[in-house]
């Protein structure tokens, strides 16, 4: 990785963003179009730094109708066609599509793999299971904003399984990126933004995760633990959304926490009722890591650039992947829901900020 972009500026955006585009990913069928790339998974393998994107597909439009793809249980793709005139349809969220009182999603989402040399231009590989769909009953909607943990020698992948029946948590693992196992879904709906911290605590494994609150409570990070990744309890809110502020709205885990000599720090999203998304940290108790030492008064990182500002949803940045060298944290985010972008942190002065404002 270019050190000197650190240098600088504490934070600092990639000069060359954003880095990749939808028009650089080649859809899955040729029948379909990719409307978005975005929020992609990070991690280190073979000298390189990889990146798991979710693509966001749907149908060529014609005029005067709307189409998206479903899978059915068997994995095949169902398109459903309606017409734009029907009083039947809402359409008035682009990532919505309302027919008859049921909501589907606009576009159908999969994992796919690039990686990079300099972490900057990113290429898909040979030889990988460069694409990851969904499959299964869970699925039907597709899969989306995947994390990737790398613990006790092996890539724990947690990420967002979509379907009529609701929204949760799948995990998989692989060791090699070519060979997978499916565990399934590991936290029930409604809830996403699950990041398993990289080692052990005690005797426990640890995530944070976001369950959506009716009525009661609300859109707050929450934490657990596990004996082994994959049944979870001991369930815990520790972040809650504030109002009148940045993150007033709903808030969620980014990648797992970067263990620091002060704590656990975590970069977080935080959205308003405008759906203006930006960044924050909070920093967690080492030994407990439920305890919440310090947390962002003001946004590290809120849209500024043109990118970010306009596109498929705009005003959005939003991460879930990072590599940390030394004291640079290399951050990779979704803009506008559209586009991959990047930026360098320093980690220290991101805990300067927390302690001496929180």
């Amino acid at each position: 990785m270019n050190k000197k972009r650190t240098n600088e500026k504490s934070v600092k955006r990639f000069e060359e963003n954003p880095i990749i585009r939808t028009v650089d990913i080649k859809p899955s069928l040729e029948s379909m179009k990719v409307e978005c790339v975005l929020n992609p998974g990070v991690f280190s393998f073979k000298d390189k730094i990889w990146l798991l994107l979710r693509v966001a597909e749907r149908p060529v439009q014609d005029e005067g109708f709307v189409s998206f793809p479903i899978l059915d249980k068997n994995g095949g793709i169902e398109i459903k066609k309606y017409s734009l005139t029907d009083p039947d349809l809402d359409v008035s969220d682009a990532r919505m599509v309302t027919y008859k009182g049921k909501m589907y999603l606009s576009t159908m989402s999969h994992l796919r793999l690039v990686c990079s040399d300099d972490g900057i231009k990113f290429y898909e590989p040979k030889d990988f299971s460069n694409k990851i769909f969904g499959k299964g009953e869970l699925e039907t909607f597709g899969i989306e904003d995947c994390r990737v943990s790398f613990i006790d020698g092996r890539y724990v992948l947690t990420f967002t399984q979509v379907s009529e029946n609701g929204v949760g948590v799948g995990l998989m693992t692989t060791s090699d990126w070519v060979h997978f196992e499916r565990e399934g879904m590991i936290i029930p709906p409604h809830n996403k933004d699950c990041a398993i911290f990289e080692e052990k605590i005690g005797d426990k494994y640890y995530c944070l995760h976001r369950p959506s609150g009716i009525d009661l409570g609300g859109n707050f990070i929450w934490q657990a633990s596990s004996p082994d990744m994959i049944h979870w309890g001991r369930h815990k809110c520790v972040l809650q959304t504030r109002p009148g502020m940045w993150d007033c709205a709903r808030i969620g885990a980014g990648a797992a926490p970067v263990k620091t000599k002060a704590g656990w720090l975590e970069i977080y999203h935080g959205a308003d009722f405008n759906h203006r998304y930006c960044l924050g940290a909070v920093l967690f108790d080492l030994a407990d890591p439920s305890l919440v030492l310090a947390r962002s008064i003001e946004p590290i990182f809120q849209p500024e650039a043109d990118y970010e500002l306009t596109g498929f949803f705009g005003n959005v940045v939003f991460t879930n992947g990072h590599v940390v060298d030394g004291d640079t944290l290399y951050l990779y985010y979704g803009a506008s829901d559209e586009v991959i972008c990047g930026a360098t942190f320093s980690i220290s002065y991101i805990l300067s900020t927390l302690l001496i404002k929180a």
